[in-house]
């Protein structure tokens, strides 16, 4: 059997293990900030943001910056209907309502257009996910969120290396959360980040990362509120240290191999993938092949001839309105129709050229 092609890995090397080591040592007592500390600065640095706070997920980011929108019971955040669950979830923890719109056949994120018709007294927050690295038209959705009063908060989990017009993915809505799973671009296991340039903002959340605890607070161990427990560790902060030192060469990578995938089916007119339109940088964290509808080709074949040839195939994401938790709204024509002729393409760090062709050849011969 042919050797398994992985649809995503993490880089690691020896700096992640050096720090990690020296985290597991030393990284107590007096040290045991010392990694995070380090991690949110650099993250901060990287981003052009004022406020980095370390978190266990990017789901525990976007839960406790919600929560510091007052975002609660009765109100409504607008959002896309082509999205993983972890975006919805914190809506739905804080007792809202996650409206969801359609995306835009080309990136596959939310429609502006969409989103300012769905706009109704209840409307709290507008919700952009950046997914598989394409950017949400930010220009447009944040000229709807100032014309309405409406804060932008930005899921970048999957847009590291992205950068709208000269902003960074994540650096230009209220709030930005991202993700660190094992699968991302840069990676501590689990864990995510909030970042924001509103130091009130910041604040309040602070506050909450901590068990409600203020900083400054000289009483040891009174929660002025209840909070949450989102913290991220020292040991995988150090992990995540040594991944943003490293940053520049992870995203050129990315971007790399997917323009290997994009030169090497050039030839084929039966596919579309990730756009990069004029002004912007996609970070390509999950290069995606979308077949016309007329090639007939599903998502069912696709994993079929994928597995033949022990490669790992990865679904489009399911619409959120499509799973038992929430009400169809198949209305969103785009959203349901994307996830039946698309497939994510393996682009982990050490793929190689033949890696590259073996994947090449697959799509291909599904699309011939």
């Amino acid at each position: 059997m042919k050797q398994r092609i992985l649809y995503t890995k993490p880089s690691i090397t020896e700096r992640e293990v050096s720090y990690a080591t020296d985290a597991a040592a030393n990284g107590w007592g007096e040290r045991c900030y010392e990694y995070i500390d380090k991690f949110e600065a650099a993250f901060a640095a990287h981003l052009g943001v004022k406020h980095a706070i370390a978190t266990s997920s990017c789901t525990g980011a976007l839960h406790m910056g919600l929560a510091a929108l007052d975002i609660g019971p009765g109100d409504e955040v607008i959002m896309a209907d082509t999205n993983w669950i972890a975006s919805a979830a914190p809506i739905v923890h804080l007792g809202a309502t996650p409206v969801f719109v359609d995306v835009l056949p080309d990136s596959w994120c939310l429609d502006p257009a969409k989103v300012e018709a769905a706009i109704t007294p209840r409307t709290k927050a507008i919700l952009a996910v950046h997914i598989y690295g394409n950017l949400c038209d930010m220009d447009a959705l944040l000229d709807i969120g100032a014309r309405h009063g409406l804060p932008v908060i930005e899921d970048a989990a999957e847009a590291i290396g992205s950068v709208w017009r000269g902003n960074r993915a994540g650096a230009m809505g209220a709030f930005g959360a991202f993700s660190f799973h094992g699968t991302k671009t840069i990676t501590t296991g689990e864990g995510g980040m909030f970042v924001t340039n509103d130091s009130a903002l910041y604040a309040r959340v602070l506050t909450l990362s901590n068990h409600g605890r203020a900083r400054g607070q000289t009483k040891q161990f009174w929660p002025d509120e209840i909070g949450f427990k989102y913290k991220i560790s020292n040991l995988q902060a150090a992990v995540g240290l040594a991944q943003v030192e490293r940053i520049g060469e992870l995203i050129d990578r990315k971007r790399e191999i997917f323009y290997a995938y994009r030169d090497g089916l050039s030839g084929l007119n039966s596919i579309s993938m990730n756009p990069e339109p004029a002004g912007s940088q996609n970070g390509f964290w999950m290069p995606t092949v979308v077949f016309a509808k007329e090639t007939g080709i599903t998502r069912e074949r696709l994993q079929e001839v994928f597995a033949a040839e022990n490669i790992d195939a990865r679904v489009f994401f399911w619409p959120l309105s499509s799973l038992p938790s929430f009400e169809s709204v198949e209305s969103n024509a785009v959203a349901y129709d994307l996830p039946g002729r698309a497939i994510n393409l393996p682009s982990y760090h050490d793929m190689n050229a033949r890696d590259i062709e073996r994947v090449i050849s697959v799509i291909e011969a599904a699309g011939h």
